[in-house]
């Protein structure tokens, strides 16, 4: 079910969507459906409405301090930070290190007295290290002691690491209602945040990882096609979709 989750939206964002209209348009010999499909992978690759798009699902700009968050039960970092490549034996960082850092910051700021890490595994992936094992191991490389550090079993998306965590949480003389410090990138926050509280756990958001700056200038480049644009267009419209599949769930 996860593999179709993750393939299934595909055709319905910028690029999968604008394909399936040109072959529409061509089977059917109708221009406009071309010319639309045109329209609509352009106007996803304009600076100006890919930070509006993204604006929209990362919510109130600005990062939360750390002596403002409440201690809680655990710190719990969502995975999606990481590449692994022949070579780096700990992976690469991707987009979304600071996930990783804020995590590790919590910690040492005595918030929690364990940090979690989700163990994240693509389902068609079988024979890749869940990226949780990696970060724990650098963690442990912060200075992180190896008793608080503690891995989930492989989950595949948001909802399988809510429920990995509540389950670990409440083992053994566990809280009922385990409260969390959830860190994850801003865009994802509403959405995982949702998805854990119905798992039964309290939730004090640590949201990272913004894709929009406070002030932006608009320019002539604000309005011309960019591949990182169409790429912030497709992440903020693939996490509105998500949003919308949690309101009839």
């Amino acid at each position: 079910m996860s593999i179709f989750s993750k393939i299934l939206p595909l055709f319905l964002l910028p690029v999968g969507l604008s394909l399936v209209l040109m072959a529409t348009g061509l089977v059917l010999r109708r221009k406009v459906v071309g010319w639309f499909a045109a329209l609509l992978l352009w106007l996803c690759s304009m600076p100006i409405v890919a930070d509006s798009l993204m604006r929209s699902v990362e919510g109130r700009q600005g990062g939360v301090a750390v002596g403002s968050v409440a201690t809680a039960d655990a710190v719990v970092v969502l995975s999606g930070m990481m590449r692994q490549v022949d070579g780096a034996p700990l992976g690469e960082w991707g987009d979304a290190a600071d996930r990783f850092e804020a995590g590790v910051r919590l910690y040492r700021a005595g918030k929690a007295p364990r940090i979690i890490f989700t163990g994240g595994q693509w389902p068609w992936q079988p024979d890749m290290v869940p990226e949780g094992q990696l970060l724990a191991k650098r963690a442990y490389g912060a200075g992180v002691p190896a008793w608080a550090v503690s891995v989930t079993p492989a989950v595949g998306n948001t909802l399988e690491e809510a429920r990995a965590v509540g389950q670990m949480l409440r083992s053994g003389a566990g809280a009922a209602r385990p409260r969390v410090i959830l860190v994850t990138s801003a865009f994802h926050m509403q959405r995982s945040s949702m998805l854990f509280e119905r798992a039964g756990i309290l939730v004090e958001r640590f949201p990272v990882d913004y894709r929009t700056e406070s002030k932006e200038r608009v320019t002539l480049l604000s309005f011309l096609p960019q591949a990182e644009a169409l790429e912030k267009s497709s992440v903020a419209l693939h996490e509105l979709m998500g949003r919308l599949y949690l309101g009839t769930y």
